[in-house]
């Protein structure tokens, strides 16, 4: 594959790594307002109201044919950012009160046809006797010396058709308290593991966060010398994660992957509203919408900050009615940025190539001006193209061949099985997208760009098979090295 546009002509500059950081840290933190902690990372604290919620706040979503399972898709989603390893007694449980879901469009509608949903119940043996989350030596979910366990049920619901529950009541694995603790977490996690029926697994777990990113902007631009580059900002924290294997027909419109192979992704989560009382909340009244992620950074990077907090509870069926999220898309405020400050002209608009990326897919039939079929629903064979519309959503299109050797700049790196065609672990989204936001194509990177900021892979590897997420970290963030 070959994709047709002509990149943006620049001037060479020496400054990659700050125009990287203002591409990406920069209009993160300007446009994500009030209640920025450590920084603002894919989907990390992006909006006002979430960054106060961080049980329901989506943080990044993965999903990628399964490198050692090929008949087969992963999708991987992360909520609650920035947890300090040490953060006890209570650590990082998941919300009883929220539908944490991952929402599959295999139509092109920006409306689901099929929704995985996780519900969480808590199991707190500790009452009135002890503050402590486990008081002896974990090796089984079992033991009693975990004295607090959540339940999670996992049911598959379909447009026109019954929820399948297709986990009941299974133990998720705990919060990593530490090696004296736990001395064999990933034991732990293979316990949590549930097979499924009609094939695949699924598991929810505590995880080393696995993006990755430097965000030392606000030491005056890395130092004012780039002295500072190079440093993963997210190394040491966790998140918490829900990851799933299944079939590609169970994702495929019909259940033909082979005629429709492309299907659009997006995780969110649902809460009710919370009535307080001394010493007491109640959930109460109808579940809402209040965290939404399908490609990483658009929330950060192109929505304006007085749109993020209606974004997070929009659909994306809805993407295309709102004038402001479309305008935004086609003359985003990023490249105007490193024009403003560095001299490097941004691409004509509109940006009809990140109305692609972003809202339709990648296809011929798209009318943009990536001339190639990629990812798309509208190559999906059986669809009724009439009822398509751009929604911003991931989009994989499962018959593209997993790679041996995979490129971190995915598409642009020539690797067409990367970002953002889905996303895999490795996929070095921050390079990328500032990349696409210049102007980039395969073969023809923007040069002052290319040492993007220095980071190139996660704190801690991701691995070769389900989850491939790499265990939590136990350390203090300030001793993540």
């Amino acid at each position: 594959m070959t994709l047709r546009r002509k990149p943006a002509r620049i001037g060479r500059r020496r400054s990659a790594a700050l125009l990287l950081t203002l591409g990406t840290a920069v209009a993160g933190a300007a446009l994500a307002g009030p209640g920025a902690g450590v920084g603002q990372a894919s989907s990390h604290r992006e909006a006002p109201l979430i960054a106060s919620d961080p049980q329901v706040d989506n943080t990044d979503l993965y999903a990628f044919s399964s490198p050692d399972k090929s008949d087969t898709v992963t999708l991987v989603a992360n909520w609650y950012p920035f947890q300090e390893p040490n953060g006890g007694p209570n650590f990082y449980p998941f919300a009883t009160d929220a539908h944490y879901d991952i929402n599959i469009d295999s139509q092109g509608t920006g409306t689901p046809d099929l929704t995985y949903r996780w519900t969480f119940r808590n199991e707190d043996r500790r009452g009135d006797k002890t503050f402590l989350y486990n008081n002896g030596v974990v090796n089984n979910l079992t033991d009693p010396t975990l004295l607090f366990r959540q339940h999670y049920t996992l049911q598959e619901i379909r447009t026109g058709h019954r929820p399948v529950t297709l986990v009941d009541d299974a133990v998720a694995a705990p919060s990593n308290v530490g090696k004296a603790s736990m001395p064999d977490y990933g034991r732990l996690r293979s316990q949590a593991t549930r097979r499924l029926p009609g094939g695949g697994q699924t598991v929810a777990s505590q995880a080393a966060d696995p993006f990755f990113l430097d965000l030392r902007i606000f030491d005056l631009l890395y130092g004012g010398n780039l002295s500072e580059t190079g440093h993963n900002t997210l190394n040491g924290y966790n998140v918490n994660t829900l990851a799933i294997q299944v079939p590609k027909s169970a994702l495929a419109y019909r259940g033909n992957a082979t005629r429709n192979p492309v299907v659009g992704v997006w995780s969110s989560t649902e809460r009710r509203t919370m009535q307080l009382s001394p010493g007491k909340s109640t959930p109460t009244g109808p579940y809402v919408q209040v965290s939404r992620l399908g490609n990483p950074l658009v929330n950060e990077a192109v929505v304006p900050a007085g749109l993020k907090n209606a974004f997070n509870a929009l659909p994306p069926s809805q993407d295309h009615n709102q004038p402001k999220l479309v305008a935004k898309v086609l003359d985003p405020e990023v490249p105007k940025l490193v024009q403003a400050i560095y001299g490097i002209p941004a691409p004509a608009t509109p940006r009809t190539d990140l109305q692609e990326i972003f809202l339709t897919g990648i296809a011929k039939a798209a009318g943009g001006p990536l001339a190639v079929d990629l990812n798309s629903q509208l190559l999906n064979k059986d669809i009724d193209k009439r009822r398509f519309v751009p929604a911003e959503e991931l989009r994989l299109n499962m018959s593209t061949p997993v790679t041996a050797k995979p490129n971190r700049l995915g598409v642009l790196g020539g690797d067409f099985q990367g970002f953002p065609n889905g996303r895999r672990m490795g996929d070095d989204v921050v390079d990328i997208a500032l990349q696409a936001l210049e102007g980039a194509t395969p073969g023809h990177l923007i040069q002052a760009l290319a040492a993007g900021d220095g980071v190139n892979g996660p704190g801690r590897p991701y691995t070769g098979s389900f989850p491939y997420i790499a265990l939590p970290f136990t350390n203090a963030v300030n001793q993540a090295g």
